[in-house]
């Protein structure tokens, strides 16, 4: 099934011969570098069975992402609900990861665009998240250009103090906030 598409970009449900480019995406060391770790064969094919189970109870998740021309998978843009203990917790958080050759093209600024439309369309949300660790300014830039807003910093309690990642980025936009934009 397709959710949501744009003039390039098709986000929709998973298959086995996604698997492949999907372990090499989350193996990428530079495609991981704001994450705490690369994930294995293994890590990658029990998160993809993940994805796909949240999708199935849901409605909604973590959409597979295929170049249109090519028909490449090229990573994924969807929503998660994010529970981890916070004072913004449990929340809808919209996130992306794509593969380093899809980088700079626009694409994680379109798909989750058009993903921010279904989200409060479709699906009814009426708030939705992103957060990052603070050193990833390329996602820091995605959610400025989606039109979410920064509302503050937060420690991440499950990251290590003393990683460089343990410090985040809290983004936040309403249905009506994304209709001005």
């Amino acid at each position: 099934m397709i959710y949501v598409e744009t003039s390039r970009l098709r986000l929709r449900d998973w298959g086995e011969t996604d698997i492949v480019p999907f372990s090499a995406l989350n193996a990428d060391e530079n495609v991981m570098r704001y994450f705490p770790k690369t994930l294995s064969t293994e890590e990658t094919k029990a998160f993809y069975t993940l994805i796909i189970d949240k999708i199935k109870a849901n409605g909604y998740g973590l959409f597979a992402v295929e170049e249109k021309e090519t028909k490449e998978f090229i990573g994924f843009i969807g929503f998660h609900k994010a529970t981890f203990e916070a004072d913004f917790t449990p929340c809808i958080e919209i996130g992306w990861r794509l593969k380093k050759e899809s980088w700079g093209k626009g694409f994680a600024t379109e798909g989750a665009a058009a993903c921010l439309q279904y989200g409060f369309t479709k699906l009814g949300f009426s708030d939705i998240y992103s957060f990052t660790a603070e050193v990833n300014t390329p996602s820091q830039n995605v959610m400025q250009k989606i039109g979410m807003i920064y509302l503050r910093d937060f420690n991440h309690p499950k990251i290590k103090q003393d990683s460089s990642l343990h410090k985040h980025v809290l983004y936040h936009i309403n249905w009506n906030e994304f209709n001005i934009c």
